[in-house]
């Protein structure tokens, strides 16, 4: 395996597993603070044990995506020395202040988990808001800086030099917003639908149905909203794409010729070598209308960029798809939530609802790993667009294949622990009585 290979395999899996403990951590605070503002307004038991039991689900994230986060900045400097060598002084800045919102979500989560009956109960509940604030905060840093390498800015290029370096512009940089947006709506989705498909099948095997019933509206209620808000991120994101990475977007729909009125495609398996997109739908001249809001607006394909500039234009469009089509899944979803909340309320004793939602809670986080997958696989060969390759910034020294390896483990290894740990924090609840504290 050459080095360039091994550091993109142990790139792509360990951020993979990351943003999975990432989004949760972010997300589930939110459940949490919730189900305790709940308790303190009805005094009702059950959403006490149900604070109790998503906060250790928070701890146990939190201290599992600080593990699986600090090996990733190692791996910065492990696996793409170059790209460190001249990024680091740029986009510094936001690295720093997503430590400092971790530390401060360290904190808040200290007086949260330590503070029952021995702080106020509203400010105690108000460093569960702190804890989901930070967090969210986070996120959004480390995505200024993903944007930072799809359009980056604050800084001059010479010569092959990066001169007159504002980090403040960086961190600033075009596409901070529109990825920060749909990257934070995504989290909320997949995390929402996974936490409320967990509960759903509880609720499908009549376990402790009162609890899991309140645990699940929460959570779906949130992933709802962010699922249905999605659309309206994709939009903007889809428009920053088409100015910035056109390139991108011609692999996202497998567009190789330019043409105006370009028509947006639906499904369809890519042929590189005939340039063909066989068995797809078309939707006549809706992709122009998306990417630049104009029917008529030209589209640039790819054959309009050299040949080693094109991104890898099957796998680029596939995970489009993916992500797509799950989305849509998930809106839809959401919306028949709202529906039989406010409405049919008597579909709640259906199991069919149940198994239904169960089934849905591994979508999202598919969905959001397709999403990144557009993102990163979309942008090359360039590590930053337009400015340095990827090939370019790998480390030149042997042997990365067997850091791929232990990376395999480790993180192989955290899957199985949170496995373990959160399954038996299901059992706990399903046993656990809801009594007063």
């Amino acid at each position: 395996m050459e080095n360039i290979d091994a550091a993109r395999l142990q790139m792509a899996f360990t951020l993979g597993f990351h943003i999975v403990f990432a989004c949760i951590g972010m997300v589930m605070p939110f459940f949490m603070v919730v189900a305790h503002k709940k308790w303190l307004n009805t005094r009702n038991p059950i959403y006490l044990t149900l604070t109790k039991s998503w906060q250790r689900g928070v701890a146990i994230f939190f201290v599992t995506g600080a593990v699986s986060g600090t090996a990733l900045s190692f791996e910065l400097g492990l696996l793409w020395p170059t790209f460190m060598k001249h990024a680091g002084p740029i986009i510094g800045m936001p690295f720093s202040l997503e430590g400092a919102a971790f530390f401060v979500e360290a904190i808040a989560l200290g007086f949260y988990l330590y503070g029952w009956n021995k702080i106020s109960e509203k400010f105690h509940w108000i460093t569960g808001i702190i804890v989901g604030i930070s967090g969210v905060a986070s996120g959004i840093l480390v995505v200024a800086a993903n944007g930072w390498m799809n359009a980056p800015s604050g800084f001059d290029y010479i010569n092959e030099e990066f001169l007159n370096i504002d980090p403040i512009q960086a961190l600033l940089n075009p596409a901070w917003f529109t990825q920060a947006l749909h990257m934070t709506l995504a989290a909320f989705t997949a995390t929402g639908f996974a936490v409320a498909g967990i509960h759903a099948f509880q609720i499908y095997k009549k376990r402790n149905t009162e609890l899991h019933t309140k645990a699940f509206k929460i959570a779906i209620t949130f992933g709802a909203i962010a699922a249905l808000l999605q659309p309206l991120s994709g939009d903007l994101s889809a428009k920053d794409v088409a100015k910035r990475q056109p390139a991108k977007l011609a692999a996202m729909e497998a567009h190789f010729d330019t043409q105006k009125g370009a028509p947006l495609y639906i499904g369809g398996i890519v042929n590189q070598e005939t340039q063909e997109v066989n068995y797809k739908v078309e939707i006549p001249k809706a992709l122009s209308f998306l990417a630049h809001g104009d029917f008529n607006a030209e589209v640039v394909g790819l054959n309009d960029f050299p040949k080693d500039e094109h991104p890898n234009v099957a796998v680029v469009h596939y995970a489009f798809q993916i992500m797509i089509g799950l989305g849509t899944l998930l809106l839809l979803a959401g919306l028949l939530f709202f529906l039989v909340n406010y409405k049919k309320r008597q579909w709640f004793k259906k199991r069919s609802f149940w198994l239904f939602f169960t089934l849905l809670a591994p979508t999202g986080f598919i969905a959001l790993e397709a999403g990144w997958v557009v993102t990163e696989v979309g942008r090359q060969p360039w590590i930053i667009h337009k400015i340095m390759r990827t090939k370019d910034a790998v480390t030149p020294m042997p042997g990365i294949e067997y850091s791929f390896y232990m990376y395999l483990f480790v993180y192989l290894s955290l899957a199985a622990a949170i496995t373990w740990l959160m399954n038996r924090q299901i059992k706990a609840l399903n046993t656990t009585k809801t009594t007063p504290l």
